[in-house]
Protein backbone atom coordinates (compact mmCIF):
# COMPACT_ATOMS: atom_id res chain seq x y z
CA UNK A 1 0.00 0.00 0.00
CA UNK A 2 3.24 2.35 0.82
CA UNK A 3 4.43 1.54 -2.11
CA UNK A 4 1.67 2.44 -4.44
CA UNK A 5 0.87 5.31 -2.68
CA UNK A 6 4.82 6.61 -3.57
CA UNK A 7 4.14 5.54 -6.70
CA UNK A 8 1.27 7.89 -7.71
CA UNK A 9 3.48 10.55 -5.84
CA UNK A 10 6.24 10.35 -8.22
CA UNK A 11 3.91 9.85 -11.58
CA UNK A 12 1.90 12.96 -10.41
CA UNK A 13 4.90 15.45 -9.41
CA UNK A 14 5.82 15.97 -12.65
CA UNK A 15 2.23 17.71 -14.26
CA UNK A 16 2.72 19.88 -10.86
CA UNK A 17 5.94 21.83 -12.50
CA UNK A 18 4.56 24.73 -14.14
CA UNK A 19 5.96 25.48 -17.77
CA UNK A 20 8.63 28.45 -18.21
CA UNK A 21 6.63 31.78 -18.93
CA UNK A 22 7.17 33.25 -22.20
CA UNK A 23 9.27 35.79 -22.09
CA UNK A 24 7.61 39.05 -22.09
CA UNK A 25 7.00 41.22 -25.32
CA UNK A 26 10.33 44.03 -25.65
CA UNK A 27 8.69 47.35 -24.87
CA UNK A 28 9.92 49.56 -27.99
CA UNK A 29 12.48 50.94 -28.30
CA UNK A 30 15.46 48.70 -26.94
CA UNK A 31 18.93 49.35 -27.58
CA UNK A 32 21.00 47.64 -30.46
CA UNK A 33 23.76 45.59 -29.65
CA UNK A 34 26.30 48.39 -30.69
CA UNK A 35 24.28 50.49 -27.78
CA UNK A 36 24.98 47.41 -25.34
CA UNK A 37 28.40 47.33 -26.27
CA UNK A 38 28.99 50.98 -25.44
CA UNK A 39 27.04 50.57 -22.15
CA UNK A 40 29.44 47.50 -21.77
CA UNK A 41 32.66 50.48 -21.45
CA UNK A 42 31.29 51.54 -18.24
CA UNK A 43 33.25 54.70 -17.72
CA UNK A 44 36.48 56.39 -19.14
CA UNK A 45 37.89 59.40 -19.16
CA UNK A 46 37.51 62.95 -20.45
CA UNK A 47 40.57 64.95 -20.27
CA UNK A 48 40.05 68.54 -20.79
CA UNK A 49 43.72 70.30 -21.71
CA UNK A 50 44.21 73.00 -24.24
CA UNK A 51 45.19 76.28 -24.38
CA UNK A 52 42.43 77.42 -21.23
CA UNK A 53 45.15 75.30 -19.40
CA UNK A 54 47.41 78.07 -19.54
CA UNK A 55 45.10 81.03 -19.13
CA UNK A 56 42.62 79.93 -17.07
CA UNK A 57 39.77 80.97 -18.65
CA UNK A 58 36.95 78.52 -18.97
CA UNK A 59 36.21 80.20 -22.55
CA UNK A 60 39.01 81.18 -24.46
CA UNK A 61 38.57 84.43 -26.87
CA UNK A 62 40.26 83.05 -29.79
CA UNK A 63 43.31 85.75 -29.71
CA UNK A 64 45.64 84.12 -27.30
CA UNK A 65 49.20 83.64 -28.52
CA UNK A 66 49.98 79.96 -29.77
CA UNK A 67 53.39 80.02 -27.76
CA UNK A 68 51.49 80.04 -24.60
CA UNK A 69 50.36 76.61 -25.01
CA UNK A 70 54.05 75.32 -23.17
CA UNK A 71 53.26 72.38 -21.34
CA UNK A 72 57.29 71.55 -20.18
CA UNK A 73 56.12 68.11 -19.00
CA UNK A 74 53.38 66.65 -21.10
CA UNK A 75 53.40 62.58 -20.62
CA UNK A 76 50.44 61.16 -21.99
CA UNK A 77 51.70 57.27 -21.62
CA UNK A 78 51.23 58.49 -17.72
CA UNK A 79 47.80 59.75 -18.40
CA UNK A 80 46.92 56.46 -20.03
CA UNK A 81 48.66 54.37 -17.49
CA UNK A 82 46.69 56.14 -14.93
CA UNK A 83 43.69 55.68 -16.43
CA UNK A 84 44.05 51.85 -17.50
CA UNK A 85 44.93 51.73 -13.77
CA UNK A 86 41.98 53.44 -12.30
CA UNK A 87 39.80 50.72 -14.41
CA UNK A 88 38.97 53.62 -17.27
CA UNK A 89 38.55 52.06 -20.61
CA UNK A 90 39.52 55.30 -22.62
CA UNK A 91 40.46 58.74 -23.29
CA UNK A 92 38.50 61.63 -24.92
CA UNK A 93 40.40 64.81 -25.23
CA UNK A 94 39.74 67.95 -26.10
CA UNK A 95 41.49 68.52 -29.48
CA UNK A 96 39.90 72.12 -30.22
CA UNK A 97 37.42 73.99 -27.88
CA UNK A 98 35.58 77.69 -28.14
CA UNK A 99 39.14 79.41 -28.50
CA UNK A 100 39.63 77.19 -31.92
CA UNK A 101 43.22 76.49 -30.62
CA UNK A 102 43.94 72.93 -31.90
CA UNK A 103 46.27 70.32 -30.19
CA UNK A 104 47.43 69.07 -33.79
CA UNK A 105 49.21 70.33 -36.93
CA UNK A 106 46.06 71.18 -38.64
CA UNK A 107 46.36 72.33 -42.67
CA UNK A 108 43.73 74.39 -42.32
CA UNK A 109 44.09 77.02 -39.87
CA UNK A 110 47.79 78.43 -37.91
CA UNK A 111 46.25 78.71 -34.43
CA UNK A 112 47.61 75.29 -33.22
CA UNK A 113 50.74 73.52 -31.95
CA UNK A 114 52.54 74.08 -35.40
CA UNK A 115 52.44 77.51 -34.66
CA UNK A 116 53.71 77.43 -30.83
CA UNK A 117 57.66 77.27 -29.73
CA UNK A 118 56.63 73.70 -28.04
CA UNK A 119 58.45 71.05 -28.90
CA UNK A 120 59.77 73.41 -32.59
CA UNK A 121 56.72 73.55 -33.75
CA UNK A 122 56.12 69.79 -34.24
CA UNK A 123 54.25 69.00 -31.46
CA UNK A 124 51.32 66.82 -31.82
CA UNK A 125 48.97 66.09 -28.25
CA UNK A 126 46.60 63.71 -29.97
CA UNK A 127 49.50 61.98 -31.81
CA UNK A 128 50.89 61.06 -28.58
CA UNK A 129 47.46 60.06 -26.44
CA UNK A 130 46.30 58.16 -29.29
CA UNK A 131 49.52 55.88 -29.38
CA UNK A 132 49.57 55.88 -25.29
CA UNK A 133 45.61 54.50 -25.60
CA UNK A 134 47.59 51.78 -28.06
CA UNK A 135 50.11 50.94 -26.05
CA UNK A 136 47.91 50.58 -23.15
CA UNK A 137 44.78 48.99 -24.50
CA UNK A 138 42.64 51.93 -24.03
CA UNK A 139 40.32 53.48 -26.83
CA UNK A 140 40.73 56.97 -27.77
CA UNK A 141 38.43 59.58 -28.27
CA UNK A 142 37.95 63.53 -29.59
CA UNK A 143 36.48 66.27 -28.45
CA UNK A 144 35.60 68.78 -31.31
CA UNK A 145 33.99 71.73 -30.42
CA UNK A 146 32.05 73.33 -33.56
CA UNK A 147 32.20 76.76 -31.91
CA UNK A 148 35.68 78.48 -33.05
CA UNK A 149 36.08 82.09 -31.77
CA UNK A 150 39.38 81.66 -34.14
CA UNK A 151 38.41 81.05 -37.45
CA UNK A 152 37.52 84.26 -39.30
CA UNK A 153 34.78 82.03 -41.71
CA UNK A 154 32.99 81.51 -38.73
CA UNK A 155 29.00 83.43 -39.30
CA UNK A 156 29.86 82.95 -42.92
CA UNK A 157 27.94 79.86 -42.37
CA UNK A 158 28.86 77.60 -45.34
CA UNK A 159 32.63 78.44 -45.61
CA UNK A 160 33.09 77.73 -41.67
CA UNK A 161 30.94 74.25 -42.15
CA UNK A 162 33.88 73.35 -45.35
CA UNK A 163 37.00 74.15 -42.59
CA UNK A 164 34.75 72.53 -39.43
CA UNK A 165 34.65 69.36 -41.68
CA UNK A 166 38.06 69.70 -43.24
CA UNK A 167 39.02 69.43 -39.72
CA UNK A 168 36.85 66.58 -38.85
CA UNK A 169 38.28 64.68 -41.25
CA UNK A 170 41.82 65.38 -40.02
CA UNK A 171 41.38 64.06 -36.93
CA UNK A 172 39.22 61.20 -37.73
CA UNK A 173 42.15 59.68 -40.44
CA UNK A 174 45.18 60.63 -38.73
CA UNK A 175 45.55 58.84 -35.38
CA UNK A 176 43.87 55.54 -35.57
CA UNK A 177 40.53 54.12 -34.16
CA UNK A 178 38.38 56.74 -32.84
CA UNK A 179 35.76 55.18 -30.53
CA UNK A 180 33.84 58.32 -29.84
CA UNK A 181 33.65 61.61 -31.07
CA UNK A 182 31.67 64.63 -28.68
CA UNK A 183 30.41 67.69 -30.05
CA UNK A 184 28.36 70.36 -28.46
CA UNK A 185 25.82 72.99 -29.91
CA UNK A 186 27.89 76.17 -28.45
CA UNK A 187 27.38 78.94 -30.67
CA UNK A 188 27.98 82.74 -30.89
CA UNK A 189 28.73 85.50 -33.55
CA UNK A 190 31.28 85.39 -36.61
CA UNK A 191 33.56 88.14 -37.24
CA UNK A 192 30.56 89.50 -39.57
CA UNK A 193 28.15 89.81 -36.66
CA UNK A 194 26.50 86.39 -37.98
CA UNK A 195 25.44 83.65 -35.63
CA UNK A 196 27.01 80.35 -37.03
CA UNK A 197 24.59 77.90 -38.78
CA UNK A 198 26.08 74.22 -38.13
CA UNK A 199 25.32 71.91 -41.12
CA UNK A 200 24.82 68.50 -38.02
CA UNK A 201 23.80 66.24 -40.53
CA UNK A 202 26.99 66.91 -43.00
CA UNK A 203 29.13 66.47 -39.83
CA UNK A 204 27.26 63.15 -38.90
CA UNK A 205 27.85 62.01 -42.59
CA UNK A 206 31.09 63.11 -42.20
CA UNK A 207 31.88 61.04 -39.46
CA UNK A 208 30.27 57.85 -40.50
CA UNK A 209 31.74 58.30 -44.02
CA UNK A 210 35.30 58.24 -43.42
CA UNK A 211 34.76 56.02 -40.27
CA UNK A 212 32.62 53.01 -42.50
CA UNK A 213 32.97 53.25 -45.74
CA UNK A 214 36.50 52.86 -45.79
CA UNK A 215 35.77 49.90 -43.29
CA UNK A 216 38.59 51.45 -41.07
CA UNK A 217 36.90 51.44 -37.84
CA UNK A 218 35.37 48.39 -35.83
CA UNK A 219 31.55 48.16 -35.64
CA UNK A 220 31.17 49.25 -32.33
CA UNK A 221 32.22 52.27 -32.75
CA UNK A 222 29.89 55.12 -31.44
CA UNK A 223 29.18 58.96 -31.18
CA UNK A 224 28.17 60.90 -27.88
CA UNK A 225 26.89 64.06 -28.34
CA UNK A 226 26.40 66.33 -25.57
CA UNK A 227 23.29 68.46 -26.16
CA UNK A 228 23.21 72.45 -25.82
CA UNK A 229 20.13 74.17 -26.72
CA UNK A 230 21.03 75.20 -29.85
CA UNK A 231 21.40 71.74 -30.96
CA UNK A 232 18.61 70.85 -33.28
CA UNK A 233 15.61 69.65 -30.99
CA UNK A 234 15.33 66.21 -32.98
CA UNK A 235 19.13 65.68 -31.68
CA UNK A 236 17.43 65.67 -28.18
CA UNK A 237 13.97 65.37 -27.36
CA UNK A 238 13.14 62.83 -30.06
CA UNK A 239 16.36 61.00 -29.64
CA UNK A 240 15.41 58.08 -28.37
CA UNK A 241 16.93 54.77 -28.67
CA UNK A 242 16.01 53.83 -32.35
CA UNK A 243 16.50 56.78 -33.97
CA UNK A 244 20.39 56.96 -32.24
CA UNK A 245 20.86 53.43 -33.79
CA UNK A 246 21.08 55.01 -37.57
CA UNK A 247 22.43 58.79 -35.91
CA UNK A 248 18.87 60.09 -37.21
CA UNK A 249 18.98 63.83 -37.18
CA UNK A 250 16.64 66.80 -38.34
CA UNK A 251 18.64 69.33 -39.20
CA UNK A 252 16.38 71.79 -40.14
CA UNK A 253 17.52 74.56 -37.17
CA UNK A 254 14.55 73.99 -34.73
CA UNK A 255 15.48 74.91 -31.25
CA UNK A 256 15.44 72.70 -28.09
CA UNK A 257 12.12 73.36 -26.10
CA UNK A 258 11.50 73.59 -22.58
CA UNK A 259 12.42 71.88 -20.19
CA UNK A 260 15.56 71.53 -22.15
CA UNK A 261 17.00 74.83 -21.72
CA UNK A 262 19.56 73.48 -19.78
CA UNK A 263 22.31 71.18 -21.15
CA UNK A 264 22.03 67.92 -21.14
CA UNK A 265 23.72 64.52 -22.13
CA UNK A 266 21.98 62.44 -25.40
CA UNK A 267 24.46 59.19 -26.06
CA UNK A 268 24.00 58.98 -29.91
CA UNK A 269 25.43 55.63 -31.42
CA UNK A 270 25.94 53.87 -34.35
CA UNK A 271 26.18 55.07 -38.39
CA UNK A 272 24.40 52.18 -38.98
CA UNK A 273 21.10 50.23 -38.08
CA UNK A 274 23.23 46.98 -37.34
Amino acid sequence: MIRAALSVLVLLAPACVAASPAPPVPLLPVPSPSQLRWHALETYAFVHFNMNTFTGQEWGEGTEDPDLFQPSELDCAQWARVCKQAGLKGIILTAKHHDGFCLWPSDVTTHDVASSTWRAGRGDVLAELSAACRAEGLLFGVYLSPWDRNAPAYGDSPRYNDHYVAQLEEVLTRYGEVFEVWWDGACGEGPNGKRQVYDWERFRATVCSVCFEGHRQKPSWCLAVRMMPRMPASFATRAHWRQSSSLGANSAGDSLPSPHSRPVNVFMLKCTNA
